[in-house]
């Protein structure tokens, strides 16, 4: 049975870079949520609803996004071509 090698391609991140990116996306919207804080100082009237709310939202989106994992971790790839025994074709 020959088996197809392995593409490192298909390979999932390791999980030091997968921190490191996780870190990094929660580090840039706590970024945008203290401008947001910021802007909320200096915007008068209704507008003031828009920086507020990203104050307010932003905590909630970047811990999900955070706590999400790579997409590629659940897929696993199968051999190419399998050979089965004579007479096992079909179970």
């Amino acid at each position: 049975m020959k088996r197809a090698p392995q593409s490192i391609t298909s390979l999932p991140e390791s999980p030091e870079e997968e921190s490191r990116r996780r870190q990094r996306q929660y580090a840039i919207a706590m970024g945008i949520r203290v401008l947001c804080l910021v802007a909320c100082l200096f915007t008068p009237g209704w507008w003031l609803l828009i920086p507020a709310l990203g104050t307010v939202i932003l905590p909630y989106v970047a811990v999900v996004l955070g706590n999400v994992g790579s997409a590629r971790r659940n897929q696993v790839e199968a051999p190419a071509a399998l050979e089965l025994p004579p007479g096992r074709e079909g179970a």
